[in-house]
């Protein structure tokens, strides 16, 4: 299963990613930025959980499945810059913003910004294709939408 997305993603020109493998990728990309600073603490799976549950509209048990899912993804995953711009590739700008509201979520769960989680954000930003206003303007939303702002 992990093959084909993996193979879909990194193909030369990718195509659209269906609905199911979209969420997936997402899952997989919040996953990676969790476990950046080495620390895949359950407050970050907790938060991932609540990410991909508002967005996709999943109950409790729905997404923690599908964040299991993502952590095997993540792990098979090639280098963040290859999957990353697959993601790029397959997503519409909008979505990829939003991608970026949710990857902050996860960095901000613990209350702190971690520096590894933080640099590989702001790395993961361009490479998604998103432009540094919009993705100032994203993690600003995220702060104040966390820290009640």
């Amino acid at each position: 299963m992990f093959s084909d997305l993996l193979r879909r993603l990194t193909a030369p020109d990718p195509e659209p990613l269906p609905y199911d493998d979209a969420r997936l990728a997402l899952g997989a990309l919040l996953v990676r930025i969790a476990r950046s600073d080495g620390d895949y603490a359950g407050i970050e799976q907790a938060q991932i959980d609540r990410v991909l549950a508002h967005r996709y509209g999943l109950s409790d048990a729905e997404a923690a499945a599908l964040r299991a899912e993502s952590e095997r993804l993540e792990a098979e995953a090639p280098d963040t810059v290859r999957f990353t711009r697959a993601i790029k590739d397959s997503v519409p700008y909008e979505d990829r913003v939003h991608v970026i509201e949710a990857l902050w979520f996860i960095v901000l769960a613990d209350g702190a910004r971690d520096s590894e989680e933080d640099s590989l954000l702001r790395m993961i930003a361009p490479m998604l294709g998103v432009n540094d206003r919009d993705s100032n303007l994203a993690r600003k939303r995220v702060e104040d939408a966390h820290y009640g702002d």
